[in-house]
Order: C-alpha cells, then structure tokens, then sequence
C-alpha cells in the first residue's frame, strides 16, 4: 500500500461493514418507526418465504445472531401471535419456527418498505453495477466455510 490514504478506505471488511451500515440506517429508522426492532424485523424477514420454516439455529445464522438471543426474539414472537413453533416428526429434539398468518401480514408490510429501500439504494448505482454488486456478494457469501 503507498503512504497515501487511509488502509481501511481500500479495505474490503471495512467497505462492507460501512456500506451496510449507510445503507441500512434509512431503513432501520423506518423498522423502528413501525414500532419493530431491527431483530425482529430479521427474523420476520428470514422467515419469510420458507414453507416449513427453520431451525432456531438456523434462524440465528440468517439473522446474523447468536442462538440465544434468537431463542428469546422468537420467545416474544409466538406470544404475540406471529411466529409458531412445530416439532420435528423425524427429530423430536429439533424444533421448527415458522410465520403464523398475523406474521405473514407484518413482516408483508415490512417487506414491502425494504423493497421500495433497494430499489432506491439500487437505482443509485445503475441495473448494470447492481447486478454486479449483488453477483459480487452472493459469491463471497457462497465461498465462505
């Protein structure tokens, strides 16, 4: 590296975190607006689209959370009516957690604001440069042990 600039402004980890964090914070601010905290809105949003649902363990990986934590979010969740959970058929001691229709309904409403975030973070770079963007991350996500 030349003696000119700071490292972390050519640094990938650091480009990442910090792009996530500018384009996250708009959106984070609309969550907690509805009334919903950034954890919940994960774990809503993790849910969605899985027919069985997951794992509390594999909720904890998509929500970038540690199990614990989890556990406790979904806790709240299935006493206010939006999540559910399901024991295995084959494996009494795994546990599935899924979205109740109330669920389906809020995290909808949610969904529907993130989409309208991307796709003005998005428009931003250009359908070309997003394309390569989200090709760029998805492949770094799958090389990742």
């Amino acid at each position: 590296m030349s003696g000119s600039g700071r490292f972390v402004d050519g640094y990938l980890l650091y480009l990442l975190a910090r792009a996530s964090s500018v384009a996250s914070a708009e959106f984070h601010q609309q969550v907690r607006a509805q009334g919903v905290s950034i954890a919940v809105w994960r774990v809503l949003a993790s849910l969605k689209g899985t027919d069985q649902g997951l794992t509390v363990g594999e909720l904890a990986r998509s929500c970038l959370a540690n199990q614990p934590a989890i556990s406790k979010t979904v806790d709240k969740l299935v006493e206010q009516g939006l999540l559910e959970r399901n024991a295995d058929t084959d494996d009494r001691r795994r546990v599935w957690v899924r979205l109740t229709p109330a669920g389906e309904q809020r995290v909808d409403s949610l969904i529907a604001r993130a989409m309208d975030h991307q796709t003005r973070l998005l428009d931003a770079l250009g359908p070309k440069n997003a394309d390569i963007l989200k090709a760029a991350l998805t492949q770094l996500i799958d090389r990742a042990p």
